[in-house]
């Protein structure tokens, strides 16, 4: 609950700066989770000028990256994207649980060369997270597919002691290290508590429908 409410307090100050932007285009974007066992934790998505990412593979986490891919905590991101961002929203404090979709609805403006970027955690994992990198926003739709990044921020020890949530419980930040680096992630391999045959995938973990309103 508390990182709810240090993320709605963040969207609720971006929503006062930005009521009076300019001419705006307004889409939808649906994340469906198409993973067997996995399930996302509310996932932020913001629109953006280009140059911001939420991340670059092979070069070390952020912390606010970290802190959204070992406990689902999205304030962080929110705010380091809070002065290039045109709008922001999160999915419901919900769980996004296999075969189920969230929808948000966003604005950017009518111009070319605007982004959009998401992120949730996956459960049950350490830090691999589902994202959506700082992509082009379409003219008038697109389907893409989203894989699941590991922050390497956390050991992938697979202990229900350091992965938080419903089906752990466990806690969650470790002091463990990772790999140290941001890399397409691994998946389940069954090391700890968690078996591969019920939590395990094969990328992509998402599917993104975007689709412009008006």
């Amino acid at each position: 609950m508390k990182t709810l409410l240090k993320t709605m307090a963040v969207l609720a100050a971006f929503t006062a700066a930005s009521a009076h932007a300019g001419p705006y285009a307004h889409y939808e974007v649906t994340i469906t989770n198409i993973t067997p066992g996995q399930y996302f934790t509310p996932v932020l998505a913001t629109t953006h000028e280009a140059g911001p990412t939420l991340f670059e593979l092979g070069s070390a986490p952020s912390q606010a990256l970290a802190d959204m891919a070992e406990g689902g905590d999205t304030s962080g991101i929110a705010a380091d994207l809070y002065d290039a961002a045109f709008d922001m929203a999160a999915t419901d404090n919900g769980l996004i649980g296999p075969g189920q979709s969230r929808t948000v609805w966003l604005a950017a403006p009518r111009r070319p060369g605007a982004r959009l970027s998401l992120a949730g955690m996956l459960l049950p994992t350490n830090d691999s997270f589902v994202a959506l990198n700082a992509v082009e926003l379409p003219r008038t739709h697109a389907t893409m597919t989203a894989v699941a990044y590991d922050a390497g921020s956390e050991d992938n020890d697979e202990l229900c002691a350091s992965i938080p949530g419903p089906m752990c419980g466990g806690e969650p930040f470790s002091d463990g290290l990772g790999e140290g680096f941001v890399h397409v992630s691994r998946g389940i391999q069954g090391a700890g508590d968690l078996g591969a045959a019920d939590h395990d995938w094969r990328n992509p973990v998402a599917r993104i429908t975007i689709r412009k309103v008006d």
